[in-house]
């Protein structure tokens, strides 16, 4: 005996759209064959796998796929009209970019003359231990490679005012005559700093710095260290 058909109406809110569905339950007659088959005829099955079979029977059952793709097609159907969330997705592809941190750098040079612009107006010999530098009382003068300050002296007499640098390695600098000392001692200091100014101060005959370079407290030739 047949049974009628059975309707059954849907409707989805979504925003800005209405959805409207008609389900239609099967007539009985159409029902030709059982979901789960018997077990009488899996056992009669002589070709392949029986429980591979029986599963397949399952899964490739017409009725189990039309309740399959009715489900997914109503999925499909309803996310296409869901507004996306562009929130969401805000700042996703942000994450991946990395801003570059500006980096300040300064140049340092290893070895350099104690000013600039160079003019020597006195070299290095037998009883003038150094390098007499021509400039201006309050140019400025910086070491001729990194260090330490190892000692400051403010003497009326022979160097005047006076600095002497550790470059470590029993390497020492001495910067005289100076008008002013911006450092103190045990100071760090690069060839960037500024020790002091030029001057005039001690036994000298005008503005200029007297440089010497000692190696284990005795003089040597400047130009040993020096950039030539």
């Amino acid at each position: 005996m047949a049974v009628r058909g059975l309707m059954i109406k849907l409707a989805l809110n979504l925003p800005k759209h209405r959805l409207n569905l008609s389900l239609t339950k099967r007539r009985a007659s159409d029902i030709d064959e059982p979901l789960l088959p018997r077990l009488t005829d899996v056992a009669n099955i002589r070709a392949g796998n029986k429980v591979s079979r029986y599963f397949r029977h399952v899964f490739e059952h017409k009725s189990l796929r039309r309740v399959l793709g009715a489900n997914l097609a109503l999925m499909f159907i309803a996310t296409s009209f869901l507004p996306v969330n562009a929130n969401a997705l805000e700042g996703v592809g942000d994450q991946a970019i990395i801003s570059p941190t500006p980096v300040l750098t300064t140049t340092e040079r290893v070895v350099q003359y104690p000013i600039d612009p160079i003019k020597i107006t006195q070299g290095y010999k037998l009883f003038h231990p150094g390098l007499d530098l021509d400039g201006t009382t309050g140019d400025a003068v910086r070491p001729i490679k990194a260090g330490v300050v190892e000692a400051i002296s403010r003497s009326k007499y022979n160097y005047g005012y006076a600095i002497i640098i550790n470059h470590g390695n029993e390497l020492t600098s001495l910067y005289a005559h100076l008008s002013k000392i911006l450092v103190a001692e045990g100071e760090d200091v690069t060839t960037n700093t500024i020790i002091g100014k030029i001057g005039s101060t001690g036994h000298s005959t005008g503005d200029h710095l007297h440089l010497e370079v000692r190696d284990h407290e005795r003089p040597i030739n400047p130009y040993f260290v020096l950039p030539r």
